[in-house]
């Protein structure tokens, strides 16, 4: 299973916060899912305080002005990397979508939604299925970005224009978990090529 995997001391990314929108480029939402404690590491395992994805969300937060939204399980994912790839296995084969833990936003006043995840057993985990239905995304852009162990995007991208067929999905970012901490560059260019000014 591909998963959040790396390790950086990067601050937490808060749960939310309210930040002006961009001048002219509307207001933007990062919405992120991402899981500390024992992950993939170059073939072994690594503990991790702070989950890659979350790593990633922290750099596009400090490049563009957005409000950030955290995506929490009601019930955690095991801190054990071989427990949490036994729960996304049943979670993928049964179509079981984890309840929340807090609300989702409210996206009516989003024009672009950055959507971030890692990449479990070559897919989005079933939470952002449960995160992303009941919201409306009619209009909007949609950014994915990831972090991966070996499969890249796996095509996330492409799942998200099925599931979201009133928005316009963008070409996303994969960044390998293990080099999370490196991505700058990638994560400039990625939000240039989207329009999205840096800081």
């Amino acid at each position: 299973m591909d998963s959040d995997t790396g390790c950086s001391t990067t601050e937490s990314t808060p749960t939310s916060s309210a930040v002006p929108g961009q001048p002219g480029g509307g207001r933007i939402l990062v919405a992120y899912f991402s899981r500390p404690g024992e992950n993939y590491h170059y073939g072994g395992r690594r503990n991790l305080d702070i989950g890659n994805t979350e790593v990633l969300t922290g750099m596009i937060r400090d490049r563009v002005t957005a409000d950030v939204h955290r995506i929490i399980p009601a019930a955690p994912y095991p801190a054990a990397y071989e427990a949490t790839v036994a729960r996304n296995r049943t979670e993928q084969e049964s179509g079981t979508l984890p309840a929340l833990a807090t609300l989702r936003p409210d996206t009516t006043g989003y024009d672009t939604v950055l959507l971030g995840s890692p990449v479990w057993n070559s897919r989005a985990p079933q939470i952002m299925s449960t995160f992303i239905d009941g919201l409306d995304f009619t209009g909007k852009t949609v950014l994915p970005f990831v972090t991966y162990a070996v499969s890249g995007m796996s095509g996330i991208d492409d799942f998200y224009r099925r599931r979201l067929p009133t928005a316009t999905v963008t070409t996303g970012l994969a960044v390998r978990g293990e080099e999370v901490n490196d991505a700058g560059g990638e994560v400039d260019r990625w939000l240039r090529e989207n329009d999205l000014a840096t800081r």
